[in-house]
């Protein structure tokens, strides 16, 4: 493998996502290996722009692979929308001598990498999102480990809301995207699954199966909610109005972000960190790694933007034939 950068910066942008220390540590390692100097940035395009910059060797990513957030730590900037900053952080990469940038994170995050690509500075992305929203790969960064602990907190949850008799609102993360709540929802069984996506404000509909089911025996009820829907609080206060059904809203919020990381995020984490090296060092930029069809693949950042994605179509079929009364 020739080297066709000498040293890479990495970056993480965004929301933190369980894995991504695993991502960080298969770059530096990887980058090493390659013969190549490593260079952490710290707190995104932000810390770039402030020459947040520190040296990395293999020690620096010791025993890092298990823990949740981002020795790196994260942030939003959106100055780095700007032309002018854009020019700003790649003038500041090439003072450093950063010839090459792997960036984890989101769209938002790609966007930027694209943009650090324009002004003559190889980068490589590398999708780190909880939200399972990126469309050109199967899977991203901490969705694994985030749909992994609010089933966990469901099951538990079920526990009190079967003593209580209680129906119970579990509102999980996913202000435009659906997929942590159409998982965990199927995982965890629940009753009803309500995602941006596919949900219409049909409360009454719900109201009138809950009511049904009761009549039939279901002692407890689990509505797993996406945050983009609305209240949780305010549409448990209606169903508990409609049914006379005791009614609590638990919001999980930014506990779905943290944790330890499953096996499956370490795993395939390492696989995305090391594959944006190995682009970098055959020469390639404005790409963004990812999985599809059982494949560690790469794409055109500006062709992986311009994809859509939707819900599994089939795992949305199944709630129905899952929860039919």
């Amino acid at each position: 493998m020739s080297n066709a950068v000498k040293t890479i910066g990495v970056l993480t942008s965004g929301g933190d996502a369980p894995g991504m220390n695993a991502a960080i540590r298969a770059v530096v390692r990887t980058g090493i290996s390659c013969g190549l100097k490593i260079k952490g940035i710290r707190h995104g395009f932000a810390g770039l722009l402030e020459e947040d910059i520190i040296d990395m060797n293999n020690l620096s990513v010791s025993d890092i692979i298990q823990t949740g957030g981002t020795i790196l730590y994260t942030a939003r900037c959106l100055e780095f929308k700007k032309k002018e900053y854009q020019e700003k952080g790649a003038e500041i990469c090439r003072k450093h001598g950063i010839d090459g940038v792997v960036v984890i994170g989101g769209d938002g995050s790609f966007n930027g990498a694209s943009r650090l690509a324009e002004n003559g500075i190889n980068t490589v992305g590398v999708p780190g999102t909880i939200d399972l929203d990126i469309a050109c790969t199967e899977y991203t960064i901490g969705f694994d480990t985030a749909i992994n602990t609010a089933m966990e907190a469901i099951d538990k949850l079920r526990d009190t809301s079967e003593s209580h008799e209680r129906c119970t609102i579990v509102e999980v993360m996913g202000r435009t995207a659906g997929h942590i709540a159409l998982w965990t929802g199927i995982a965890s069984g629940a009753e009803y699954i309500l995602t941006t996506e596919k949900y219409h404000g049909d409360i009454q509909r719900i109201i009138a199966k809950i009511l049904d089911r009761r009549k039939l025996g279901k002692k407890n009820h689990i509505i797993v909610n996406a945050e983009g829907i609305g209240s949780s609080t305010e549409m448990a206060k209606l169903i508990e109005l409609a049914t006379g059904i005791e009614t609590r809203a638990t919001i999980l919020g930014h506990i779905q972000r943290g944790g330890n990381p499953t096996c499956k995020d370490r795993v395939y984490a390492s696989a995305l960190g090391t594959k944006a090296v190995e682009l970098l060092c055959e020469g390639k930029t404005n790409r963004v790694v990812g999985y599809k069809s059982g494949e560690f693949v790469d794409f055109d950042i500006q062709e992986a933007l311009a994809m859509t994605k939707d819900l599994d179509p089939y795992l949305f079929h199944i709630t129905h034939r899952l929860t039919t009364k």
